[in-house]
């Protein structure tokens, strides 16, 4: 395999057939597993919306999930780049996804929330400049065709947050 190239792999197994398969729109549970060698099976299902189950979690919080998370790592690749050091990242993020009328739907955005705090304090600049610089970077950003938005929180240890 080339440096350059990575792959990834893991199964998807519907566990939903509640008797008579698909035989019709409510007659089956959207429950699956996401299945990845050495690790936990993931719980999936359906957003409740389409008729999923709601202690499951669903694709569209891990596309959000896997956005927020690529961000994180993105960021904190960059800050040691620009010798910043981070103590602590908590994002909450939001998306936005709709419906078309034939059924079909896609996200419009998604803002992550990044609250940051570095042991220093960072010019507002330079705060803002290593989020654009993660999202240039982050793998999962750059593959999605939406809007990746971005209202983040930086501070320094032992501050008080703007209000």
């Amino acid at each position: 395999m080339a440096l350059d190239e990575h792959h990834y792999s893991l199964t998807v197994r519907w566990t939903g057939n509640l008797g008579s398969g698909t035989s019709s729109y409510r007659e089956y549970s959207r429950d699956h597993d996401v299945e990845i060698p050495g690790l936990p099976v993931l719980k999936g299902s359906a957003d409740p919306t389409f008729h999923g189950d709601r202690s499951r979690y669903n694709p569209e919080q891990l596309l959000l999930t896997a956005l927020a998370q690529c961000h994180m790592l993105s960021f904190l690749h960059v800050a040691v780049r620009h010798g910043v050091v981070v103590q602590s990242y908590e994002d909450h993020a939001t998306g936005t996804m709709r419906l078309n009328r034939d059924g079909s739907g896609q996200f419009e955005s998604v803002t992550l929330r990044p609250q940051v705090t570095v042991a220093e304090p960072v010019p507002a600049d330079l705060a803002e400049e290593m989020h654009r610089q993660a999202n240039a970077v982050c793998f999962i950003a750059r593959s999605v065709n939406f809007p990746v938005m971005h209202a983040p929180v930086t501070t320094a240890a032992g501050s008080k947050p703007p209000a």
